[in-house]
């Protein structure tokens, strides 16, 4: 690989990110209200339009030659991309102010002209169409809150979302396995209480099955990237020890990987946000990334997010939003439960663990006196969870 012409290609790819980031895109504003962008898409039935699925192991299948050094055919993987998966890429980019397709088509042109690894090419499209998947689910979830009463548009696209799910659900089950989790049964669970909330006319009941899908997909791809001892940057750092060129392509996954995850950092923990992205930028020589700064970056992150949510269940007092930012609290602390249980103790995320649940309970029963004793003790905990987390 001709490493000038790749840190090239990917300055541009983060130059792009830059700009939208200094454009305060945040990911989390589409989880309770579509924007008037958002309103103004399209309704898509895209499960009718073209079978995804099929067209993306298609791609992938082409692309897996790089790893047994075969020669991929890139006219082949463009032509699929351009003709089943681009359109839906593009979509996405409108309502989320994203450029997926710009990376993803500058990624295939420069595997075709050889001045980007293979490898890297076959990451970065998997893991970057990964992401278009799960922002889909969140349009479909988007779509159902505006469709709401409607009860047979709404079940279609809860089956949509599930369709969607289906193809990021092995990504899930690899990290069930590697870190001993069950996101996938939670995963599960959130779509039932989405279809009984929906036969119940309980709309909070599926804002909150919404959100422990959502921020379960969120914590697989945390685990993904940044997560010890099993994650990308840990990948990237140890492969790095035998062989830097092999290196990239670990580099490259956990990039693609945390694209899922950046826009909501970035607008909630802009700090942690860069430093998570230096490391992964395949301009920064692979050899001096450094897992466990990666690791507590993500840890201060999410840790402060979990306490915007608080925060936002204090303000919200009395209405549903107080209830469904309780529990995006709860998952967000979930999201990083082996890391506080590595930077304190097993007691402390256990302790801290009741405390969320007993909050959460709280707030759905308006107990406010309980309820603000419980947040203090949470808030306490999540800023000595920052304070250990700071490398």
């Amino acid at each position: 690989m001709r490493k000038r012409d790749l840190t090239k290609i990917f300055a541009a790819f983060l130059l792009t990110g830059s700009v939208l980031a200094g454009c305060g895109t945040d990911e989390k504003s589409s989880d309770t209200a579509a924007s008037d962008e958002s309103k103004q898409v399209e309704k898509e039935d895209e499960s009718e339009e073209m079978d995804f699925s099929a067209s993306f192991e298609e791609a992938k299948a082409e692309l897996s030659k790089a790893k047994q050094d075969k020669d991929v055919d890139f006219d082949k993987v463009t032509s699929i991309y351009k003709d089943d998966l681009q359109e839906l890429v593009q979509k996405r980019d409108q309502e989320f102010e994203d450029t997926v397709d710009e990376h993803i088509s500058t990624a295939l042109e420069a595997g075709k002209d050889g001045s980007l690894d293979q490898v890297v090419v076959a990451q970065l499209f998997d893991k970057l169409m990964q992401k278009v998947f799960y922002t889909t689910m969140k349009h479909e979830f988007t779509e159902v809150a505006e469709n709401w009463g409607n009860t047979e548009e709404v079940n279609e696209e809860i089956e949509e979302a599930k369709e969607f799910y289906e193809i990021l659900e092995p990504t899930v089950e690899k990290r069930d396995q590697a870190y001993g989790t069950k996101m996938m049964d939670a995963i599960n669970g959130g779509f039932a209480e989405m279809e009984k909330a929906v036969e119940e006319d309980d709309e909070l009941g599926f804002q909150l099955g919404k959100q422990v899908v959502d921020k379960t997909l969120m914590k697989t791809f945390y685990l993904a990237a940044g997560a010890l001892p099993n994650g990308y940057a840990m990948k990237a750092s140890e492969e790095a020890k035998e062989n830097a060129e092999a290196a990239k392509a670990e580099q490259a996954e956990g990039w693609a990987f945390y694209q899922s995850l950046e826009s909501y950092l970035s607008g909630n923990a802009p700090e942690e946000a860069d430093k998570i992205n230096k490391q992964f930028d395949l301009q920064t020589e692979v050899t001096s990334i450094d897992p466990e700064a990666v690791n507590h970056a993500f840890v201060r992150g999410f840790s402060k997010i979990a306490l915007h949510e608080y925060e936002e269940s204090e303000e919200y007092w009395g209405e549903d939003k107080s209830a469904i930012t309780a529990l995006e609290g709860a998952l967000f602390i979930d999201l990083i439960s082996s890391d506080i249980k590595n930077l304190m103790d097993d007691a402390s995320y256990e302790s801290l663990s009741t405390d969320a649940q007993s909050y959460l309970e709280a707030v759905k029963s308006q107990d406010k006196e309980k309820a603000e004793t419980l947040r203090s003790n949470i808030e306490k905990m999540l800023n000595d969870v920052i304070a250990k987390a700071n490398k």
